[in-house]
């Protein structure tokens, strides 16, 4: 296998995740900073939980709900004769699943410091909920939307736990950088897998520079 595969494999599915994450988070972020509903507060608590579990423990319950017997596995299979464990379609959701939390955030907190003033004229000139928040809200979060975004990808890039219990450790599949550099140590290859490590840190940088940079530039 060559060097640069698990490269491969942790772009391809940073960058899926990411998409579906950054739909996904800022749909939930616009629900929580404009809505009120009963278990809206443990809604909450469900969705930034990844946040604090272990990967570990998080991965166990990914296995619970996309397994092949699981409830949404089960519903992969019998429907599209897809099984999420062990591929990179696995990989994927469990990246985006520890991303979410970082998108949720940032999105929710851009989202919040729109001014109410421009929302509330847009509804008296008639726009509707879904043109206010599609040509009001989300243009003046976009930067904090986008720095959630940033975070997210870095934060899916460099997940280990919960994507090694999903998806597993299969060279030219789901080995992605983080499990690669696991697996590379475990036999004493320190040279190669510093090559990942500086990868995975300079990215991590970069997107935090990003974050800041995006929020700063919100915040003025």
């Amino acid at each position: 296998m060559e060097w640069w595969v698990p490269l491969e494999i942790s772009l391809k599915v940073s960058l899926c995740s990411s998409i579906i994450v950054f739909f996904v988070g800022t749909v939930i972020a616009y629900i929580l900073a404009m809505k009120n509903f009963p278990g809206k507060n443990a809604f909450e608590i469900a969705v930034m939980l990844p946040l604090v579990l272990p990967p570990t423990v998080t991965g166990y319950y990914l296995i619970l709900i996309f397994g092949k017997n699981g409830l949404i596995g089960r519903f992969f299979y019998d429907l599209f004769g897809v099984t999420l464990i062990f591929s990179w379609q696995g990989a994927v959701v469990a990246s985006a699943v520890v991303a979410l939390p970082l998108m949720v955030q940032a999105a929710k907190s851009a989202i919040e410091s729109v001014d109410k003033h421009f929302i509330q004229v847009s509804y008296t000139l008639g726009h509707s909920e879904l043109d206010t928040a599609v040509k009001v809200i989300f243009p003046l979060a976009k930067n904090g939307i986008l720095a959630g975004f940033i975070l997210a990808f870095s934060r899916a890039l460099g997940e280990f736990g919960a994507t090694l219990m999903l998806a597993g450790n299969i060279p030219g599949e789901t080995n992605t950088m983080p499990i690669e550099i696991y697996s590379l140590a475990s036999f004493g290859e320190w040279g190669k897998a510093q090559i990942f490590v500086v990868v995975l840190t300079l990215v991590s940088a970069l997107a935090v520079f990003a974050s800041r940079f995006f929020s700063g530039y919100r915040k003025k």
